[in-house]
């Protein structure tokens, strides 16, 4: 009996290296470095200085009741989790959003926003409270005023949480309160983060040296990220923690909604923008120094502005569907495939000269969407 469990312990360790063999670490030491950059995360981000109750308890929680009830639009006719729904990762899964009409555009999820310098996909805003307010505002959208969100804090049922953190709402201007309350939105929108992936134990498995640990993630998903890294060139636009670089780029996707009509993207976003008082460098921010003002005071606008969309965090991509700023793919295979076989003739004359043909095999694309998947299994 003894002998027998010994043989057995044996074959077990046998069988035990044999697996680590075959899950070894394949990255270079430069691919490895490059991996590195992807991390850590959860990131640690603090609180926003433009938003006074950034990070305070009590608005969190007034930010969470307001942002499940259709009291915050005109009529009662939708609520912000109408299309940014909890249970569906904060999107709508659908191609185009759904407000009082069909929208131009394709929901997006509300996930680690805190780590983002623009915000919607054009870059409407340079803040998140402010970009909190446009949907409120729009009327295809919840179509209310400042008026009507300044009555609903005065006697409605939120008054005295309002009162707790902001004062009298009957004592302040329509706008001001309208601020605010997109700044409880805000400080709840910021909570909404994702959590650690299999992607990150093999990141910080080999941050430590801890082969053993880092062999466990896939060799599929490891040949994904070897492509991620290389030849698909995706970290140029998707690097970092979150997984973008928080600009704006043409990804050839057309940009035509119909005749005679075209999604500017950022060229149209930065209008909005430039024009907007509630930016970091406008007097609604609580911010004395206006910190990170000085990204839309840079900005200059050009030609090239023109159907380019803000680059999405790649974090619970898997559970987002569909893809691109117009919803028009449908899941991961969809997107490999569109940038596997992109029509370099749709891009800007001078635009991005990242993006050609990427020629992958059947296994490559396979790899590419198991390493994506991957940063989406927390």
């Amino acid at each position: 009996m003894r002998q027998l469990l010994k043989s057995t312990l044996a074959v077990c360790a046998l069988l035990l290296l044999a697996g680590l063999a075959r899950a070894e670490v394949i990255l270079t030491p430069d691919e490895i470095e490059q991996t590195l950059a992807h991390g850590p995360w959860p990131a640690v981000q603090a609180p926003d200085p433009s938003n006074r109750v950034s990070g305070n308890q009590r608005a969190i929680n007034l930010g969470r009741r307001l942002f499940e009830d259709p009291i915050l639009s005109r009529d009662g006719f939708m609520s912000c989790a109408t299309c940014h729904q909890p249970d569906q990762n904060f999107t709508e899964g659908l191609p185009r959003s759904m407000g009082r009409k069909l929208l131009d555009r394709n929901t997006p999820a509300l996930l680690n926003l805190r780590a983002h310098r623009w915000f919607g996909w054009g870059g409407d805003s340079d803040n998140l409270w402010a970009q909190t307010m446009l949907p409120i505002l729009h009327p295809d959208e919840m179509d209310n005023t400042a008026d009507n969100i300044k009555a609903t804090m005065e006697r409605g049922p939120y008054a005295s949480d309002y009162r707790l953190l902001f004062g009298h709402a009957a004592t302040q201007s329509s706008e001001t309160v309208l601020v605010n309350v997109a700044k409880t939105l805000a400080a709840y929108q910021e909570t909404l983060m994702t959590g650690n992936t299999s992607f990150d134990r093999f990141r910080d498995a080999l941050e430590r040296g801890d082969a053993l640990a880092a062999s466990s993630y896939p060799r599929s998903a490891q040949r994904g990220l070897k492509l991620f890294l290389g030849k698909g060139r995706c970290a140029f636009c998707h690097s970092g923690p979150n997984f973008t670089n928080g600009e704006f780029h043409d990804a050839g996707v057309p940009y035509f909604l119909g005749p005679g009509r075209v999604d500017a993207g950022r060229h149209a976003g930065l209008k909005t923008l430039l024009s907007s008082p509630y930016a970091l460098d406008g007097a609604f921010s609580d911010d004395p120094h206006k910190s990170g003002a000085w990204a839309v005071r840079s900005v200059i606008p050009t030609h090239a502005n023109f159907g380019t969309f803000r680059v999405p965090s790649l974090r619970r991509i898997a559970q987002t569907a569909p893809y691109m700023h117009d919803g028009s793919l449908a899941d991961l295979d969809a997107v490999v495939a569109h940038y596997n076989e992109i029509n370099t003739e749709r891009l800007h004359a001078d635009g991005e000269q990242l993006l050609r043909p990427l020629n992958l095999s059947s296994q490559d694309k396979e790899d590419l969407v198991t390493f994506l998947k991957s940063l989406s299994d927390d």
